[in-house]
C-alpha cells in the first residue's frame, strides 16, 4: 500500500479505528472538490474517474445544484409526507415526463428504489396480473447488483455480498446475463416482473448483446410481466442517452432511478411508472420519512432542467466516444490491457493479473492522481463526471497508460 504521511494518515487511522469496516477506500483523504477534480488534506489534487458511481454525474459541488440547494435551505427542508409542499407536484410531473410515464414514487437510495419496485411488482402481480397471493416470483440476472437489503443480496450471485446474511427472501430466479433464450424459460405463469441493469455496473460495465433489451421486452409484454430496468447508474446521462434502454430503442415498464438524480448533493431515488402500476398502492402500504422531501425535490428539478436540453446526454456521447477509441488501442495493443467494455462516458477495463490486482493499480493511479475504483479480480471502473474536459480526460488516460506499461 502506498505510503500516507502526515493528516492523511491520522484520518485514515481513525476512520479504521472507530468507523465499521464495510468499505476498504483508497487512503485518500478528500478535503474538497470542484467539477471533475478533488483535493485531499495534504492539498493534493487528484482527477475523479469515478464521479461517485454516477451519483457525481454533473461534477462536484455543480454551481446550479448547488444554487438551487442552497435557496431551498432558506425556505424549507422536510416536511414528511403527512402534508404536502412546494416543489412536490414539480418534481413528480416533470420526472414522470422526462421518463415518458405518469406517475412517480419518490424515495431516497437506490437501494429503497430497488426495494419498492419488488413490492409494487408483487402487488401489482397479485392485484392486476391475478397471481395467487405469495407466489410471485421475478426473474433476474446473474452478475447483478441492486444494493444491499437482505431481500437484494437474497438474488444476488456475489458470495462477497450475500454469504453470512442468510436466511434470503424467497422469490427470484437468477438467469445468465444477455441469455435472452434464458430468461424467456425462466418465465413461469407466476412471474410477475423481469429486473435487469441495461448495463451491468458492478460486475465489471457488462453491455449486454444487440437486441437482448429488445428480446426482453418482447418477452415480458407477450408474457404479461413487467420489464423493470434498474437505470440507478446507467441513467440520466451515463452512456450517451437519458436512459441506457434508449440505446434499443426500448421503453420498460418502470424505471428505478437514483444516485445522479440527487446530482450528488443530496440522496434522491424514485420508481417511475404508469398509473395503473403504481396505482395498485393506497395510504399507508408503503412510504418514507425523507422520500421526495422539498430539499431533494429543489435538487432533482434542477437535475431534470439540465437533462431536457439534451446537452449532457450528447457530450457524454461525443467524449464516450473518445474514450472507448483511446482505451480501445491500449487493449488492441497486446499489452497489460485485456478488454474493454462499456457506453458512453463508462468504461470496463480488464488489466493482466500479472500486473496487479484491480486495487493494486487504483493505487498506482492514485499516487499519480487519478482515482477510479476496482471491481472484481483485475478490473477498473472509468466513470468520469460528463463535465470533464476532454483535455483533463486525456491527463487522466495517458496516467493510465503509465501506469499499464509497468
Amino acid at each position: 500500500m502506498p505510503t500516507v504521511p502526515g493528516r492523511t494518515e491520522a484520518a485514515v487511522a481513525s476512520a479504521e479505528a472507530h468507523g465499521a469496516h464495510n468499505y476498504h477506500p483508497l487512503p485518500v483523504v478528500v478535503a474538497s472538490a470542484e467539477g471533475a477534480w478533488m483535493t485531499d488534506v495534504e492539498g493534493r489534487r487528484y482527477l475523479d474517474l469515478l464521479a461517485g458511481y454516477s451519483a457525481l454525474n454533473f461534477g462536484h459541488r455543480n454551481r446550479r445544484l448547488i444554487d438551487a440547494a442552497k435557496a431551498q435551505l432558506d425556505r424549507v427542508t422536510l416536511t414528511s409526507r403527512a402534508f404536502h409542499h412546494d416543489r412536490f407536484a414539480a418534481f413528480c410531473e416533470q420526472l414522470a415526463a422526462l421518463c415518458g410515464m405518469e406517475t412517480v414514487l419518490p424515495m431516497n437510495t437506490g437501494a429503497e428504489a430497488v426495494e419498492t419496485a419488488v413490492k409494487t411488482a408483487r402487488k401489482w402481480g397479485y392485484q392486476v396480473k391475478g397471481v395467487p397471493e405469495g407466489r410471485a416470483r421475478i426473474v433476474v440476472a446473474a452478475g447483478n447488483f441492486h444494493g444491499r437489503t437482505t431481500t437484494i443480496v437474497s438474488f444476488s450471485t456475489d458470495e462477497e455480498a450475500r454469504a453470512g446474511f442468510g436466511p434470503y427472501t424467497p422469490g427470484f430466479d437468477v438467469v445468465p446475463y444477455g441469455d435472452a433464450a434464458a430468461l424467456e424459460a425462466a418465465v413461469g405463469e407466476h412471474t410477475v416482473a423481469v429486473l435487469l441493469e441495461p448495463v451491468q455496473g458492478e460486475a465489471g460495465v457488462l453491455v449486454p448483446p444487440p437486441g437482448y433489451l429488445a428480446a426482453v421486452r418482447e418477452v415480458t409484454r407477450k408474457r404479461n410481466v413487467l420489464f423493470v430496468a434498474d437505470e440507478i447508474q446507467s441513467g440520466l446521462g451515463r452512456t450517451g442517452r437519458t436512459f441506457a434502454c434508449e440505446h434499443e430503442g426500448v421503453v420498460p415498464d418502470m424505471y428505478v432511478l437514483g444516485k445522479a438524480l440527487g446530482g450528488g448533493v443530496v440522496p434522491v431515488s424514485a420508481v417511475v411508472s404508469s398509473a395503473e402500476v403504481l396505482g395498485v398502492y393506497r395510504p399507508g402500504e408503503h412510504g418514507s420519512t425523507f422520500g421526495g422531501n422539498p430539499l431533494a425535490c429543489a435538487v432533482a428539478l434542477e437535475v431534470l432542467a439540465m437533462l431536457r436540453t439534451g446537452e449532457f446526454q450528447g457530450y457524454a456521447a461525443e467524449l464516450g466516444a473518445h474514450l472507448h477509441r483511446e482505451l480501445g488501442a491500449l487493449a488492441g495493443g497486446g499489452g497489460a490491457v485485456r478488454a474493454v467494455r462499456g457506453r458512453g462516458l463508462w468504461a470496463g477495463v480488464d488489466i493482466d493479473p500479472a500486473l496487479g490486482t484491480g486495487r493494486e493499480i487504483s493505487e498506482r493511479l492514485m499516487e499519480r492522481g487519478v482515482l477510479v475504483k476496482d471491481t472484481h479480480g483485475s478490473t477498473i471502473r472509468l466513470a468520469p463526471p460528463l463535465v470533464i474536459s476532454k483535455e483533463d480526460l486525456d491527463w487522466g488516460l495517458a496516467r493510465l497508460r503509465e501506469v499499464v506499461a509497468g
